[in-house]
């Protein structure tokens, strides 16, 4: 007579377990972030997860960890060591701000306005982080050259890093990008001086949120970088130094493209990004756009 022996543990098995105790810690996305952990540890594509397969002990130990890290509101991107963002993968970690999906649509905006010039092609993005919107545009717009400026030492070597790494692919569009270490605010007194008038497109992603209002996710509250988060009283400290930026460096006709909170817009008044760049007097054509969710999240102007 055979012995007894208890059913293997699946892969399934593993994520149902994960995914419970994910969504009890109060992760947003408990499934996904489940199945992203453990391709990462198989070394597979999240599309490759063969679930009836045998979890292996050594890699649901490794996973075990990643997951109880996760639980505790680490974010996944930081577990994982990357972020994706359009068809880019960017290296994360502590110390600079993880691109989030909505920023995306910040990128599109720059890129299609970037498109619409012929010419040289020169785009500068203000507040870079991890160099995200930068390489987004260098990559998509063929022959462009696109200038990042970041404050924070430790978002700009990570700005650094991405940029090294997606060398074959700035060739291959035939694109370049300039890395400052500088405030966005004056940078076009310093660092881009020699841009001043000759810009096509201005982006920006800057530190929006009030002083006084702490987010509610642990994952930004924590991990994210203070300073790439809080814009002052009002949220807009760095946002209007980014508008002066902007005005100096772009030729007329060029485009601004500035990422705010969804109360920052048309709805938010004197404290909203278009009232910002209304009142400063050299642009036209204000709009303010929704971002994925259908939320108005990025203001778009021309230079005069």
């Amino acid at each position: 007579m055979t012995a007894w022996q208890p059913p293997v543990r699946t892969l399934r098995d593993v994520l149902v377990d994960a995914e419970r105790r994910l969504a009890n810690a109060g992760v947003p996305t408990p499934r996904v972030d489940a199945e992203l952990m453990l391709a990462h540890v198989l070394g597979v594509p999240r599309g490759r997860l063969f679930l009836s397969d045998p979890a292996d002990p050594a890699d649901t130990v490794r996973f075990e960890s990643l997951l109880v890290r996760r639980a505790a509101r680490v974010p996944l991107q930081h577990l994982l060591g990357e972020a994706a963002f359009r068809h880019l993968v960017l290296e994360v970690g502590r110390g600079v701000f993880v691109p989030r999906p909505e920023t995306e649509t910040v990128a599109e905006l720059a890129i299609h306005a970037l498109t619409a010039d012929s010419e040289e092609r020169l785009a500068v993005d203000l507040c870079t982080g991890s160099g995200a919107i930068a390489l987004a545009l260098a990559t998509e717009v063929p022959h462009s050259v696109v200038h990042a400026v970041e404050l924070e030492g430790a978002a700009f070597e990570w700005a650094e890093r991405n940029v090294a790494n997606h060398a074959e692919a700035l060739a291959a569009a035939r694109s370049t990008v300039h890395l400052h270490r500088g405030d966005a605010r004056t940078a076009h007194l310093d660092s881009l001086a020699a841009l001043v008038g000759r810009t096509d497109v201005v982006v920006s992603n800057p530190p929006y949120i009030p002083d006084d209002a702490v987010p509610r996710d642990p994952e930004v509250r924590e991990y994210d970088p203070p300073r790439a988060l809080y814009g002052g009283h009002d949220g807009l400290d760095v946002v209007r130094g980014v508008v002066v930026t902007a005005a100096a460096l772009l030729r007329t006709g060029g485009v601004v493209v500035i990422e705010h909170s969804d109360q920052q817009g048309e709805s938010g008044g004197e404290s909203g990004v278009p009232h910002v760049l209304r009142e400063h007097g050299a642009f036209t054509a204000v709009r303010d756009l929704p971002d994925l969710a259908g939320r108005d999240r990025v203001c778009v102007a021309v230079r005069l």
